[in-house]
Formats: C-alpha cells, sequence, structure tokens
C-alpha cells in the first residue's frame, strides 16, 4: 500500500492532467488497482517460482545427516497466489479511492 501511496503522490500531475482531459474517477482507480494487481500477482508468481525452486533444489538430499522430502501440494500454491492477489486488490484500493478524490486544478498546480 506504501509503494503505491508514493505512486499516487509522485503522480499528481498525471492524474490531474487526465481528470481534466475527461477521466472519470471510475477510469482512476480501476489504473491503480490493476497496477497494484498486476505487482502483487508478479511477485506472487515469482514467489511460486523461488519457492518450487528451492523445494525441488532440496528434495532427496541429506542435510545435517537427515534426508529430505519434500511434498508440493496444489493447493497450498493456489491459496499463495490467491493471497497474493487479494493484497493487490485491498492494498491498491484506497491509494486508488485517495487518487480519484484529487481536484484536477489543483492536482495540476502540484510540483
Amino acid at each position: 500500500m506504501n509503494i503505491m501511496l508514493v505512486s499516487v503522490t509522485e503522480r499528481t500531475r498525471e492524474i490531474g492532467l487526465r481528470r481534466a482531459v475527461g477521466a472519470r474517477a471510475k477510469d482512476i482507480v480501476t489504473q491503480f488497482v490493476t497496477e497494484a494487481l498486476a505487482l502483487c500477482i508478479g511477485g506472487g508468481l515469482l514467489g511460486i517460482a523461488i519457492g518450487v525452486g528451492i523445494a525441488m533444489g532440496i528434495d532427496g538430499r541429506t542435510i545435517a545427516d537427515q534426508d529430505m522430502t519434500t511434498v508440493i501440494q496444489p493447493w497450498s500454491i493456489f491459496v499463495a497466489f490467491g493471497v497474493a492477489a487479494g493484497i493487490g486488490a485491498l492494498s491498491g484500493s484506497y491509494p486508488a479511492f485517495r487518487a480519484s478524490r484529487l481536484d484536477p486544478i489543483q492536482a495540476l498546480r502540484t510540483e
């Protein structure tokens, strides 16, 4: 959420310009929620790939005199991906709402 709030703050002029040329509040919300979802889904996919890679890498190896056996459950992958997407949607909602409420004139005056 902090990253998205910083993004809104840094792009205040862009938001003001879009609002001034006719973008609706719904358009601004869609833009920022989509951006947050893309970031979280990308992070979720990367995390799943790294986790599965590590699990496969240590499967069958002996570590500290113990044979390591890993089991990858498909449901845990779906839950992890769902949590990442849910966090993206929730953490992008407030900054998107905040961006959509900006007054175009005040936003264009911001440096």
